[in-house]
C-alpha cells in the first residue's frame, strides 16, 4: 500500500483539543480561567520580557561573564609539520591544504609550526611558518615563498 500526503495523520494521542476557557464552572476553567487571581499575569496585557524578575537583578546580570570567542578563530588554520606529510606534490599551498583536508574549507590563512618532524623537501606558497618550522623545513631541503602581507589601512581624521 503506498502512503499518500492526504492520509497522513498526527499518532493517536499526541495532540491535545486546545483548551476552551470562560465557560463556566462545569467546564473546568471558567471564572479567572486559569489565570489565578489577579495581578499582571492575570490581565489582558499583563507582558514582562523573558527573565524579568519583578524589579531584582535578573540572574543573567547577576553572573559574571566568561570567556571570549573568536569571530576569526574558523578562517584560521594551524598545521604541524608532520601533517604535511598527508598532502600530496612538493608544491604546497592553501587549496593543496584543504584538498588533503589537513585545514577546513572555512580556512583562509594557515600557519605551519614546530611540531613533529618533515622528512622530504616541500615548497610552501602563500602559507605563513613559525621560526622553527622554517629553520625545519630549509633543513630538510624545502623552501618557503614569501607571505605578502595586506597592505595596512590608516584612518582619515575628520578635520
Amino acid at each position: 500500500m503506498v502512503m499518500r500526503m492526504n492520509q497522513l495523520a498526527p499518532m493517536e494521542g499526541s495532540r491535545k483539543n486546545r483548551l476552551r476557557v470562560g465557560r463556566g464552572a462545569s467546564a473546568g476553567q471558567g471564572k479567572t480561567c486559569g489565570r489565578g487571581v489577579k495581578g499582571q499575569r492575570a490581565r489582558k496585557g499583563g507582558y514582562h520580557k523573558v527573565g524579568f524578575e519583578g524589579g531584582q537583578m535578573p540572574l543573567q546580570r547577576r553572573l559574571p561573564k566568561v570567556g571570549f570567542r573568536s569571530a576569526m578563530k574558523a578562517t584560521r588554520a594551524e598545521v604541524r609539520l608532520s601533517e604535511l606529510a598527508k598532502v600530496e606534490g612538493t608544491v604546497i599551498d592553501l587549496a593543496a591544504l584543504k584538498a588533503a583536508a589537513v585545514v577546513s574549507v572555512h580556512a583562509e590563512l594557515a600557519k605551519v609550526v614546530l611540531s613533529g618532524a618533515i622528512t622530504r623537501a616541500v615548497t610552501l606558497k602563500g602559507i605563513a611558518t613559525t621560526k622553527g618550522a622554517l629553520a625545519a623545513i630549509i633543513a630538510a631541503g624545502g623552501t618557503v615563498e614569501a607571505l605578502e602581507k595586506p597592505a595596512k589601512v590608516t584612518k582619515l581624521k575628520a578635520k
